[in-house]
């Protein structure tokens, strides 16, 4: 791993185990996804990496009305949200003004939206979505909670597994979510990849 993905690493170990030292981290964390926004969609993303997530959507037995995309980074989950869910109001948010600004040009959709947000305190109400999903993001449990409508679903996937920079063993999501009135649906691996589907009851 690069040092940048090392201290990916720490953060998300550190942040998920105790969600008041995001405070901490946030900035710089936030800086170096800004210097990666330029060339993170050509570098990093592509459909396969994906693949994982899309078994997880694919799973879902309603179409969702409204999404959020946490973490959203260049945008990659939300616009495969508005591709499968023709009929979805998709919003994707990020702590990296410089990752939403290249999600706002990469998007293919009107459909589509994208805000300056930290995840660790949405500026949505209670029950907001339909789905929420994650990618290679950190999870910040009682946030997710909150906003995911009764009947909604969470997917969360790491595109690499547990070589994911940004990583938490999907036992520990399943807790969390689990602890927080969510009902584990299924896991799903392609190739390296991992996710997991929970819907709230």
């Amino acid at each position: 791993m690069t040092t940048g993905q090392r201290f990916a690493r720490l953060v998300a170990s550190t942040v998920v185990r105790a969600p008041f030292l995001w405070r901490f981290f946030r900035g710089s964390l936030t800086r170096m996804f800004d210097r990666l926004a330029p060339e993170w969609d050509a570098t990093r993303i592509d459909r396969a990496k994906l693949a994982p997530m899309v078994a997880a959507l694919e799973s879902l037995p309603d179409p969702p009305l409204r999404v959020l995309d946490a973490g959203t980074g260049s945008g990659a989950v939300a616009r495969l949200a508005a591709e499968l869910f023709p009929g979805a109001q998709v919003t994707g948010i990020d702590a990296s003004a410089g990752m939403v600004a290249e999600a706002r040009r990469l998007a293919s959709s009107e459909r589509e939206r994208y805000e300056v947000a930290d995840a660790s305190d949405l500026p949505f109400p209670d029950a907001s979505f339909d789905l929420v999903t994650l990618n290679n993001m950190i999870p910040f449990f009682d946030e997710l909670a909150r906003v995911t409508a009764t009947g909604g679903a969470v997917a969360v996937c790491y595109t690499r597994g547990a070589e994911t920079p940004i990583w938490v063993p999907l036992a520990r999501v399943r807790r969390e979510l689990e602890r927080r009135g969510f009902a584990h649906v299924g896991d799903f691996a392609v190739g390296p990849g991992l996710a997991l589907l929970a819907r709230k009851e």
